[in-house]
């Protein structure tokens, strides 16, 4: 079983590449003009010297850079534009070193035909003016003068961009000891991975809607156009069936894991525990054999002993699934799986959860729900505590208790609007210590800036469906990135 670390009070790890063989990419280059190399000594290797730096600066783990260096002719656009599309770039940086020509960028981008970000970068808080103004060497002077004038170009780019039809965002600010400009690059690079993510993603469709819950229904197709990724309806039947073919050293062995992994409490009978082994060792057969990345489940299993039996002891598995990058939506939520899934794939989790109550004496709102939780982002060891009966469900059996780590939270619904079209509905907000319902439920406080009475009306204000994702840590402005990337509206309320 493949487990993660969590590493700081607001972060978890974000799942491992999916995608091996289509790894992230990131395009860079910089962009100059020709011209100058031969008029200013050592101006190109000094702008090459930055581009370097940026390079640097971009590199992680979950990311390949493909640096192609200063592109400086028309000529070198049109190469540079097939050689970034043979790489296969999910986003696209352009590192604004001097003045240079619209006519070196414009067929990078077409060609690329990817996100893009520019750079506008100084190499200096400022220009050393008394230092400058005493070179008495006007050639040497105009070299300096360009070194430190990429914002120049910049305008130009914009112009044509935007009379091209082409979406690019800016990033301006230093190139050294400037935390705000790398902290927006580094959001969108995470937004970019996110989305590079989602694009490679396959959502398995277990079973069927929770009938009468009008707002969950969605249209599939829709989150395919935006998200991209693949939707593969998978059988509780063949969940069933490999339930039937696990071995009694699996099922022990999972029920070792599940001590190791949650607060089992004493009233779990061993038959319980067992069952619900059963059936995760299962679950994880159904992921590999379909390559799952995510799932949305509910069936009723009713007229069906065996499908009745796998449905109510599906609990703690999908709660380890969830917990190992796949998130798994229950009442067949196609939409919060969506959200679900990117929360996780931000590293911050992204646990199925609604508001159900209102505590006006705190000033806080009570939100939760049945069914698998996040335990990697809970308070504490998540507690597993029998259920005599599934509210509003067949069947009895094990269940899943926690609340979310105290400290700042974020929530995320993924809206289908009348309009034929998606957006995400964000909001920032703490979750706080406090009196939970001890019922065998996810169960968290929250507090937000306006209010518990002001957040639930705008929050309602935007048609969401009832169900959304919380994961730790704020992260409104990635979302933002994220929405800008995907092309589709992106409202926080707070």
């Amino acid at each position: 079983m493949q487990t993660h670390s969590q590493t700081s009070s607001n972060h978890v790890d974000s799942p491992p590449d999916q995608n091996q063989h289509h790894p992230f990419t990131v395009g860079l280059f910089g962009i100059g003009l020709d011209t100058y190399w031969p008029q200013f000594e050592g101006l190109e290797e000094r702008l090459l010297g930055y581009l370097q730096i940026v390079e640097q600066r971009l590199q992680r783990p979950a990311a390949r850079i493909v640096n192609l260096g200063l592109v400086d002719t028309p000529q070198k656009a049109t190469q540079a534009g097939h050689d970034f599309r043979q790489a296969d770039i999910d986003i696209l940086f352009i590192y604004v070193t001097t003045y240079a020509l619209s006519a070196t960028v414009l067929p990078v981008v077409r060609r690329a035909n990817v996100p893009v970000v520019i750079l506008n970068l100084s190499p200096e808080p400022s220009i050393d003016y008394a230092w400058f103004n005493q070179l008495n060497n006007r050639t040497r002077m105009t070299g300096e003068w360009l070194a430190h004038c990429g914002a120049c170009p910049v305008p130009e780019l914009a112009n044509v961009f935007r009379r091209a039809g082409i979406a690019v965002q800016q990033v301006t600010g230093m190139l050294h000891d400037d935390p705000i400009a790398w902290q927006q690059i580094d959001d969108w690079i995470e937004a970019a991975r996110v989305a590079h993510t989602m694009a490679h993603n396959c959502l398995g469709l277990m079973g069927n809607y929770y009938g009468g819950m009008l707002d969950i229904y969605s249209d599939p197709t829709l989150q395919l156009i935006t998200f991209g990724g693949h939707m593969t309806i998978v059988e509780v039947d063949e969940l069933s069936a490999l339930k039937e073919g696990v071995s009694g050293e699996f099922i022990q062995a999972r029920v070792a894991e599940f001590y190791e992994r949650f607060d089992v409490q004493p009233d779990c009978s061993a038959h319980e525990l067992e069952r619900a082994a059963r059936t995760s060792v299962a679950l994880d057969e159904l992921v590999a054999r379909h390559g799952l990345g995510s799932l949305a489940y509910y069936h009723k299993g009713t007229g069906n002993q065996d499908n009745e039996d796998t449905m109510s002891s599906i609990i703690l598995g999908t709660s380890l699934l969830t917990a190992r990058g796949i998130p798994v939506a229950g009442e067949y939520e196609i939409k919060n799986a969506q959200a679900m899934k990117i929360m996780d794939s931000f590293g911050v989790g992204g646990s199925f959860t609604e508001y159900y109550a209102m505590d006006y004496t705190d000033d806080v709102v009570l939100m939760g729900h049945d069914g698998p939780g996040h335990i990697r982002i809970a308070e504490g060891k998540t507690k597993v505590r029998p259920l005599q009966v599934y509210h509003g469900k067949v069947g009895a059996g094990l269940s899943v208790e926690m609340s979310v780590k105290t400290g700042p939270v974020t929530l995320l619904s993924v809206v289908e609007t009348g309009t034929g079209k998606l957006m995400l509905l964000v909001a920032e907000g703490e979750s706080v210590a406090g009196p939970i319902l001890e019922i065998g439920n996810t169960n968290s406080r929250y507090r937000f800036a306006p209010g518990a009475r002001g957040f639930v009306e705008r929050w309602n204000g935007h048609g969401p469906a009832h169900h959304c994702a919380v994961g730790i840590g704020h992260i409104g402005s990635k979302l933002k990135k994220l929405g800008e990337l995907l092309k589709i509206e992106v409202i926080q309320v707070c």
